[in-house]
């Protein structure tokens, strides 16, 4: 590249472990993503203090130490990518690049140095190993010549599931000629008041810079009193206590809720912090609006006007207690504020409503991708999305499926999320919205179809039909028309037994978050005497006049049988224990009941059933291949069978 050189399958390294990224190395500094997305370290070239190189095993480490007493390291650099590097660096940056070498001695004997907060330890001249003292909580001395170092508990690094560096001992001899002291500071204690005066220990680790009592948090659940910390962020609850480095926080998120008296803030986390088999990769704060805070900070005059000069302005605060939140940890963090960006709904909100598996909640357009909350709170960007697709909400005609529609999001990856139950009227502000960031919408049709979509939403009429949700239905077989699809047909229809058709509406009512309405006594009045009617024509004319209508095309039973939900596989397992506890229950209370237990069990409880739904997609998606190619179709039981036909 012109301005600069890319690597790929760059490693950076910290006391969790290691994670790939891209790493860009150009005029104006250094710039770092990890692989699929997520944490991001930006470098300005005026930030820079230093930069070495060492050989490690199989690879060359690159090293930047950072003004503010920071450091990173890069691993996986080519023996012919250190001297291209060097010059780019010496010529573009204004910095030379130191060499280091890596003890491979093995032995735990040598000397300490201290550089900033950097300390490193040297076996004869080369370096054994390098820690960062922002990461030290507490230290002490343990007997006279032993000085004990404990690092932060980071909740982060666990997600990893990799060894965290905890603590570390180091042994100074009275007889030591590095740091001198007296009789009253033997040689350790220099040492521990070195240690002490660049390490997050002491007073400021004690006492938070600023502390929120009593805060909902959504995900991780529950009411948590939040303490901001130099180097941290603590959540303290009843039943949890998370301690996360600011090293983790990729990006805050301030999302005020639709005509609601709450305020989203989002605390994204690479890696995310774990409770039991749970990962959080988000921090879901739930703040009042108009909820107002003031207060003092805890920090020293001379650290408010070095480190954070510019950041924080005064000690004392005071003002809406979710802006004085994003501002303080911004502050703390460094990481970036995003909020809303210029898509309104119809109801001059910053989302519109939706639905994710079964939870319903608030969907986000923002600038560079969407993000769904509450629950569960998904992310998505604009550079992972494949494909985003308008679908006609339901499987059914009903008035009330006319009403919303569904918006699909395929990713690179292959992966989907569905967002259901929008309303109709906010489908012109997203479109416009969508189509305006240059994303692939696979229905779109001709610019002449999408005028008369935003003219026909625009209409107040309740029974105004969407041509483009129209077009969908069509696509889709939802239309009565004389020629079905035999594709369609094989793929919609199933085994035709009264068992699987309850099944799939049973799924269908909870999964698209729309319960079936009841017909009125009126309706049901009305399709009495329909009926009675025709009989009666029936037995005059001596011939019944359904038999002219044109009869549906009959399911080809050679077509393999759909696949099942992970719903619907635990419907089938826990529907007889159901009945057996409480007969003579009706099927559409039967429902009711199988969506609310689905909706409260865990993402691990619902595991061994999503398991088999994925398993028996593969089953249909093989079984429909060699059904359309017109070879034998691979009809194994997928358990959408009750076991009588």
């Amino acid at each position: 590249m012109s301005d600069g050189h890319l690597f790929n399958n760059i490693l950076l390294g910290g006391r969790g472990g290691s994670n790939p990224g891209q790493l860009r190395v150009h005029s104006g500094g250094i710039a770092w993503r990890k692989a699929g997305g997520g944490k991001v370290v930006e470098v300005d070239k005026s930030d820079i203090a230093g930069v070495s190189w060492m050989k490690v095993p199989r690879a060359y480490q690159f090293g930047v130490r950072v003004k503010d007493g920071l450091s990173y390291k890069f691993t996986g650099f080519r023996e012919q990518d250190v001297s291209n590097l060097t010059s780019f660096i010496e010529k573009n940056i204004g910095v030379k690049p130191e060499e280091k070498q890596l003890s491979v001695s093995g032995r735990n004997w040598g000397d300490v140095e201290i550089n900033g907060n950097m300390l490193t330890f040297l076996v004869g001249s080369k370096q054994a190993f390098e820690i960062s003292l922002a990461d030290v909580a507490q230290s002490h001395l343990q007997g006279k010549n032993d000085v004990y170092l404990e690092f932060h508990v980071d909740d982060t690094t666990g997600a990893n599931e990799k060894d965290s560096l905890m603590d570390l001992c180091f042994h100074i001899p009275n007889s030591n000629t590095q740091f001198v002291g007296d009789e009253n500071h033997p040689p350790a204690q220099v040492f521990l008041d070195k240690i002490l005066a660049r390490a997050d220990v002491g007073s400021s680790s004690e006492d938070a810079v600023v502390t929120f009592d009593g805060i909902a948090i959504l995900t991780p659940r529950g009411r948590y009193s939040i303490e901001l910390h130099l180097s941290f962020m603590r959540l303290q609850g009843q039943a949890n206590d998370f301690k996360i480095q600011y090293s983790s926080v990729v990006r805050l998120f301030r999302l005020p809720k639709s005509n609601q008296p709450h305020t989203f803030v989002v605390v994204t986390l690479d890696p995310p912090i774990r409770k039991g088999q749970t990962m959080y990769p988000h921090v879901v704060i739930q703040f009042e609006t108009e909820s107002v805070v003031e207060g003092t900070l805890s920090i020293s005059e001379e650290l408010l006007a070095t480190k954070f000069k510019g950041k924080l302005t005064e000690m004392s605060y005071k003002g809406l207690i979710h802006e004085e939140f994003t501002r303080i940890l911004n502050a703390l963090s460094g990481a970036k504020v995003t909020k809303p960006g210029s898509f309104r709904s119809c109801q001059d909100g910053y989302a519109v409503k939706s639905s994710l598996k079964a939870e319903d909640g608030l969907l986000y357009p923002l600038e560079k991708g969407f993000f769904f909350l509450p629950k569960p709170p998904t992310l998505i960007l604009h550079d992972e999305i494949e494909y985003v697709e308008f679908e006609r909400h339901g499987a059914g005609g009903s008035s009330v499926s006319s009403h919303y529609f569904d918006l699909l999001i395929k990713l690179k990856n292959d992966n989907e999320h569905l967002f259901g139950n929008i309303q109709r009227n906010e489908y012109h502000n997203l479109f416009d919205f969508i189509s305006g960031k240059g994303l692939k919408i696979l229905n779109l049709g001709d610019g002449r179809v999408t005028n008369g979509v935003a003219a026909v939403l625009h209409n107040d009429d309740d029974d105004a039909v969407d041509p483009h949700l129209e077009r969908i239905k069509n696509a889709a077989g939802g239309e009565e028309t004389d020629d079905e699809d035999e594709d369609f047909i094989a793929e919609k229809d199933d085994s035709g037994s009264p068992t699987d058709a309850s099944e799939e509406e049973e799924s269908d009512a909870v999964e698209s978050g729309a319960e079936k309405e009841k017909p009125s006594k009126k309706d049901s009045k009305k399709e009495v005497v329909s009926k009675a009617s025709s009989l009666k024509r029936k037995s005059k004319d001596g011939d019944d006049d359904s038999k002219k209508r044109k009869q549906k095309k009959k399911k080809d039973p050679r077509a393999p049988k759909r696949a099942m939900s992970g719903f619907m596989f635990f419907s089938n397992a826990e529907r007889e224990n159901l009945k057996k506890a409480n007969p003579g229950m009706s099927f559409t209370d039967i429902g009711r009941a199988f969506g609310e237990r689905w909706k409260k069990m865990s993402a691990e409880e619902k595991e061994p059933y999503e398991a088999m739904a994925r398993a028996d997609a593969k089953r249909y998606k093989e079984a429909m291949a060699g059904y359309k190619s017109g070879g034998p179709a691979i009809n194994v039981d997928s358990g959408n069978e009750s076991g009588s036909d």
